[in-house]
């Protein structure tokens, strides 16, 4: 499902970004006030996060939560969602 192969995409940034920053696990669990498990399950894929988290996790690492997300999602233009709207109605 292309929702997850996006969020596998968020959570090894937010792990890079951690090790790029050579912050541990347990550092940025008590930066972001998590448990250090939550944050193990957060980056092994085993917990979903939320946008909160997410937001928690930047803040705690100094960052835009903006950096999470690679530039090669696929970023829809309002021609391409009119092109998409008129090809539904056309299909009617």
């Amino acid at each position: 499902m292309e929702y997850d192969d996006d969020l596998n995409k968020v959570i090894e940034r937010i792990r890079s970004i951690r090790i790029e920053k050579k912050v541990s696990q347990f550092e940025l669990a008590v930066r972001a006030n998590f448990s250090q498990s939550f944050l193990a399950n957060v980056e092994s894929g085993k917990k979903k996060p939320s946008v909160m988290t997410i937001i928690r996790i930047a803040k705690a690492l100094d960052i835009n939560p903006r950096e999470f997300f690679p530039e090669t999602f696929p970023q829809k233009t309002k021609a391409d969602i009119k092109k998409e709207i008129i090809a539904l109605v056309e299909s009617l």
